[in-house]
């Protein structure tokens, strides 16, 4: 696969590709690794509603009601509840196949991210919670990543955290994503590792690791010669938090996580980031660490911009 911004190198490229070896030019990219590009003037869609038929067709679920979101809020997991699984390989082998499928499906990156920890002694209710995944799959197959040729290239990004939800560990879950103008770009649900204190505590872990992730988008921009000249907007609902991040004194209560709050400032103070206050009603990263009922779920997939460009042909969710 080549990618570039001059016709005429690539050309070239592949000329030279095709006189040392024996190659045959595909064309335009529509299809590659399980990755679906669907193109027009205007956008394009990133997906991989064949990847999630295969995973359908191979699990019987081809057929099946869809649910109406990956996890149910009021069945929680844990390490010691249900009997251990009879084939504990298909377990595994499913959550491997739905772990590639994040990639472009942020909507079902917690509840992955929360069957995998169990992967090693799989029980029943792991199994059942995942077959619900596949069934919220089977109502919005082709659902994607959604890039439009009128993109800004402004980088904003929010970060999250649920504090002490984890019912063996007590370890807060860190969310966050980031947009380049209105589409979804990277995202990202995982236990941390260490447990936290209080909520401010685990959510200025949760921003720390964004910071990092934006430190790295701006080496990225970088060798790829686009230039962002404006600093990236972290929107967080935390007010402490900002206060934290802003306050060049370290007290007591900041001892633990003294290293953290030494990079987010650093950060802040070199101009990479702008820390802005935001409401618990406009965070846009809920689904990413916790489930969430139906309606809560659709609210906040619709905040992240992802397109069904076949929604008319596989039918809504019920």
């Amino acid at each position: 696969m080549l990618v570039g911004n001059n016709l005429q190198e690539i050309q070239r490229v592949k000329t030279h590709l095709h006189n040392s070896f024996s190659i045959k030019d595909l064309g335009t990219f529509l299809y590659f690794l399980g990755f679906e590009i669907s193109r027009s003037p205007s956008s394009i869609v990133l997906n991989q509603r064949k990847y999630c038929l295969d995973l359908l067709s191979n699990s019987g679920l081809l057929a099946c009601k869809p649910a109406s979101s990956p996890m149910e809020p009021s069945y929680p997991l844990s390490e010691s509840e249900g009997s251990l699984l009879l084939n504990q390989g298909e377990y595994r082998r499913l959550i491997w196949r739905l772990l590639y499928l994040t990639h472009t499906r942020s909507d079902i990156s917690f509840a992955v991210h929360k069957l995998s920890q169990f992967i090693s002694n799989p029980r029943e209710p792991y199994m059942i919670t995942a077959l619900r995944v596949l069934r919220y799959l089977k109502g919005c197959l082709g659902l994607g990543l959604f890039f439009s040729s009128n993109n800004q290239i402004v980088i904003k990004a929010f970060s999250d955290s649920d504090w002490g939800t984890c019912i063996d560990s007590r370890r807060s879950i860190t969310g966050y994503c980031v947009f380049m103008g209105n589409s979804l770009i990277s995202w990202k649900s995982k236990k941390q590792s260490t447990m936290s204190k209080s909520s401010s505590e685990a959510e200025y872990r949760a921003l720390a690791s964004l910071v990092c992730e934006l430190q790295w988008l701006q080496y990225l921009c970088h060798d790829l010669h686009t230039h962002i000249s404006e600093s990236f907007v972290v929107c967080c609902d935390n007010k402490s938090v900002i206060c934290i991040a802003k306050n060049l004194t370290f007290h007591e209560r900041t001892k633990h996580i003294e290293i953290d709050c030494h990079f987010v400032q650093t950060k802040l103070q070199e101009g990479l980031i702008h820390l802005i206050s935001v409401s618990s009603f406009n965070q846009v990263i809920d689904m990413l660490i916790k489930p969430l009922h139906p309606r809560l779920f659709r609210e906040n997939l619709s905040k992240l911009n992802m397109k069904d460009i076949h929604a008319s042909t596989c039918g809504s969710i019920k």
